[in-house]
């Protein structure tokens, strides 16, 4: 997952993002994850809390030189269908302020930002039970 946040280092003045230094082992064996892969190599990572009603993504990644084909989307399409269903009725995020493109990524898939600070944005979609 450290390649896929480094590209961001040189916009953040060389600052390493939370995600790059996530002790990944006990991540694994603490949360539910799931991988996207292509031609047998992890090329995208997911990483889920379910607590209550919310679910929240703690972690999503694609590697550089697959972003931009789908598979960031595909994976958060993937953490709605998880979230609905464990009955939750919203999905939380949080993302870094400076990560423009990601913040309208999740406006364009239905995200709403309730909360901002000098760091992250923080960020909420509704989950439809039908």
């Amino acid at each position: 997952m450290e390649l896929a946040y480094a590209t961001y280092q040189e916009r953040m003045g060389g600052q390493r993002l939370p995600p790059m230094d996530v002790d990944y082992a006990n991540e694994i064996s603490e949360f539910p994850v799931w991988i996207a892969e292509s031609d047998n190599k992890v090329v995208g990572g997911l990483i889920m809390v379910f607590e209550n009603e919310t679910a929240s993504i703690a972690n999503i990644a694609v590697h550089p030189s697959f972003q931009g084909q789908g598979v960031g989307g595909g994976l958060m399409t993937f953490a709605e269908r998880q979230a609905k269903e464990k009955n939750c009725s919203n999905l939380h995020l949080a993302t870094h302020v400076l990560l423009t493109e990601n913040v309208a990524l999740y406006r364009h898939l239905g995200w709403n930002e309730i909360e901002r600070d000098d760091m992250r944005v923080y960020m909420k979609k509704e989950i439809q039970q039908h």
